[in-house]
């Protein structure tokens, strides 16, 4: 077995790179990992079924090698190092370095979910709408500063010029139409810097689809907090819609941008498909938040 180390020196804001690993990973064990960047192209050629990658960046950077380590059968590891790191919290990582790097090393493995798109695969969500915004728009100096505070100030900053975009969303269970201020479709419990997913899991086997309509601010922002605080899908409301499902299509009047894991990644219909169980990774547990014990498979809001 081998210990691959792939960094990503811009995630976050750069104090976690391959030195600070480098130490933390000999400190428990695993030593002259073979250090690679994703820059270089042929690094997975010589990449076994049983070695392990340890990527130390933020949730673009674990997508990309997620998508190689299913390709190869090979082990995930991910040492947390980016601005949202959602996926981390998916698998209920420890936040000290030394705890995440004797985890690597006692080689403690589960499987996940991965949602497939059918150009490539994403961990955690991929959004069509203002869900799009922080990824496309989102400055670099503020992502910086505010950290994972950077998705939702952008949001804000664009909440009432948007007017919302006519999309229909079909699933296992049946089509809701309307007109939406944004569509998400998860694959884990978390998404934006540590929002929780109402019922939701990274191992479940099912896609959750959060469906938005576009509503004054002061409502938008009273939905998001209920479901903040109460942790469970709301199940009458004309703001938001909440479905569980295998697959799903979206599908737009136009061609809207598809954004997955933070990155620009294709344009609608956007066509999604749960593979349960698919990539093996490093972790303890999977994280499943709260249940409210109802129905998990209406869909609110469309009466």
């Amino acid at each position: 077995m081998t210990y691959w180390l792939i960094c990503n020196s811009k995630a976050g804001d750069g104090e976690r790179g391959r030195d600070f690993w480098l130490d933390h990973l000999a400190s428990a064990g695993i030593h002259n990992p073979r250090c690679r960047d994703f820059e270089e192209a042929d690094w997975s050629e010589n990449l076994g079924a049983r070695d392990t990658v340890i990527v130390a960046g933020g949730d673009g950077s674990v997508n990309r090698a997620a998508a190689t380590c299913q390709n190869k059968g090979a082990t995930l590891a991910i040492l947390p190092s980016g601005t949202a790191n959602d996926f981390s919290r998916n698998l209920g990582l420890p936040h000290q370095p030394q705890a995440l790097c004797e985890l690597i090393a006692r080689g403690i493995t589960q499987t996940v979910d991965v949602a497939d798109y059918g150009d490539g695969i994403f961990l955690n969500v991929a959004h069509v709408g203002m869900g799009t915004l922080p990824a496309r728009e989102s400055r670099g100096t503020e992502k910086k500063i505010l950290g994972r505070f950077s998705y939702a100030v952008e949001l804000l900053r664009r909440l009432n010029a948007q007017r919302g975009f006519r999309a229909t969303i079909q699933c296992d269970r049946g089509v809701v139409k309307g007109r939406w201020l944004s569509i998400a479709v998860a694959s884990g419990a978390f998404f934006g810097g540590g929002n929780e997913i109402p019922e939701a899991s990274a191992s479940d086997g099912q896609l959750d689809m959060i469906a938005v309509r576009p509503r004054p601010m002061l409502q938008l922002l009273f939905t998001f907090l209920m479901v903040r605080l109460n942790r469970q899908a709301p199940r009458r409301t004309s703001t938001l819609v909440h479905i569980k499902s295998q697959r799903c299509l979206v599908h737009t009047g136009k061609p809207k941008t598809v954004t997955a894991d933070g990155d620009v990644v294709s344009r609608t219909p956007l066509y999604v498909v749960c593979r349960h169980g698919s990539l093996r990774v490093i972790g303890s547990k999977v994280v499943s938040t709260a249940a409210s014990g109802g129905n998990n498979n209406v869909i609110p809001g469309t009466a």
